[in-house]
């Protein structure tokens, strides 16, 4: 599950909370989800759950709780009842219940017809959802007719509900509506990959079929998305542009980089030539130059990104670093000296090569790169590199990091000491009784009572060796 999804999903667990609280009839009504088609569903669920073991309680809201309620009498009655929440109908029409579902199905098609555009807008994300359900095709049918026209697909394409953009602009695809500068246009303006990839694929059928279109090309190279620069730049060859493809060889983008060496080595031209200049020259040289000269270099070119590692910019040694490793030609020796570079990209570039072979790194080397006067960047690729390796050194060091400044790496070091098998580092000897209640006395404020009294108990340590309080804060 998504983080998005599962914030909308929880925001819909704690509305029907608030709702199933335990009110009564006649309080101030307590507010419904806004909008968000997960929210919704878990809405739904939540209530129905919530309402099958409380059954004797009287609750605020009877209206919609009765939308939801166990018992498919209740929720066909709630269908009749005037103004039934819109969302909730929408969810009764894939009921598992027939005739809650006819009933629904009435109520959503009336609504629909007096207001097409408003309802639309309104359950289009949700009834995209429910298509998914095994009774959801009829209300996941309604929508392309109710679609029909531009300007409302031209609002949806704009959603921030992603399945909804999708299906929006798969609609308007399907309408030929728009020319090929105006889909090169929407494909590159597109912030969503999948919805960018539609519109790309759809111009460069235009282009294929109308013929070259250099505006056209030119609005897909200066895309957003790398997907779609990289059909802008399979395009300047049906345009008579290949001469071109040799500026995108140092594009950001590995996958316009790739498109690029196909191109110019169609037009006859040498990729690795070009590379090689541009990364022997001081001037010249970037990082996405060196990133494109590892891609189709040979082990035998380590020297020339070994000669980078020199370079003043940070980047081109971060670039020159994670070439090295695409090539197998970095070694323990190298990678260990850079470790401390002062660039954050070097060491972690340096921390993902060294990963693979972390087992034989000294684990006291390491912890004191975790030390807090070191800098974060290194704190964080050495506590990587610990972690990989595992053993008691990497739960000293994730309690030494329980109070850095930084929050990714703080919640890394938390969820470390959390998840931490207390009682297995105990019986394989990795620490005595004393320190590993140390450790957990410091760690305590990551767990509450019921959970922290119990891992006391399995490590067996004495009333002297616990801690004086139950959890609290160490910072």
């Amino acid at each position: 599950m998504s983080a998005r999804r599962e914030r909308a999903v929880r925001a819909g667990h704690a509305s029907a909370e608030r709702l199933m609280d335990g009110g009564h009839p006649g309080h101030t009504p307590v507010p419904l989800p806004e909008g968000v088609a997960d929210t919704w569903i878990a809405f739904d669920q939540a209530v129905r759950d919530i309402r099958r073991y409380r059954p004797e309680t009287s609750y605020i809201g009877d209206d919609v709780v009765a939308l939801c309620h166990p018992d498919g009498y209740v929720r066909q009655g709630a269908l009749r009842a005037p103004d039934p929440v819109l969302e909730l109908v929408a969810i009764r029409c894939t009921d598992w219940v027939p005739a809650v579902r006819e009933q629904a199905r009435l109520v959503l098609r009336a609504v629909l017809d007096a207001d097409p555009a408003g309802t639309v807008r309104r359950l289009t994300p949700l009834l995209l959802r429910l298509g998914r359900r095994e009774h959801g095709a009829w209300a996941a049918a309604l929508l392309p007719a109710a679609l029909s026209g531009e300007s409302l697909r031209a609002e949806l394409r704009e959603s921030t509900d992603l399945p909804t953009r999708r299906f929006a602009a798969r609609l308007s695809l399907e309408s030929g509506e728009f020319g090929v500068r105006e889909l090169a246009r929407l494909a590159a303006v597109e912030l969503d990959p999948p919805t960018a990839r539609m519109w790309a694929d759809a111009a460069l059928a235009a282009l294929a079929t109308d013929g070259p279109d250099d505006r056209a090309v030119d609005l897909l190279l200066g895309a957003h998305v790398p997907m779609v620069r990289a059909c802008g730049v399979t395009a300047l060859r049906g345009a008579g542009r290949a001469a071109e493809a040799g500026g995108y060889l140092t594009d950001r983008s590995g996958l316009v980089r790739a498109c690029a060496r196909w191109l110019v080595r169609q037009d006859g031209g040498d990729s690795y030539a070009r590379y090689r200049e541009l990364i022997t020259d001081p001037a010249r040289v970037t990082p996405y130059a060196v990133s494109g000269f590892a891609e189709c270099a040979r082990r035998e070119d380590g020297p020339l990104l070994r000669a980078l590692l020199g370079h003043p910019g940070g980047p081109v040694r971060a670039a020159a670093v994670a070439g090295l490793r695409l090539l197998d030609a970095d070694d323990e020796r190298l990678l260990r000296s850079l470790l401390d570079d002062p660039s954050p990209a070097v060491a972690r570039e340096v921390s993902r090569g060294l990963r693979a072979t972390a087992g034989p790194l000294p684990a006291d080397w390491l912890t004191a790169r975790v030390a807090p006067e070191r800098p974060t960047h290194t704190r964080r690729a050495a506590f990587h590199l610990l972690r990989a390796q595992g053993g008691i050194a990497s739960l000293r060091a994730a309690v030494t990091l329980l109070d850095v400044r930084d929050p990714g790496l703080r919640e890394l070091a938390e969820s470390t000491a959390r998840d931490w098998n207390w009682q297995g580092s105990l019986q394989a000897g990795w620490a005595d009784p004393a320190e590993l209640g140390a450790l957990l006395e410091r760690s305590a404020h990551l767990f509450d009572i019921h959970q922290l009294a119990p891992l006391f108990d399995r490590l067996a340590l004495t009333e002297a060796a616990r801690p004086d309080r139950a959890a609290g804060p160490t910072r």
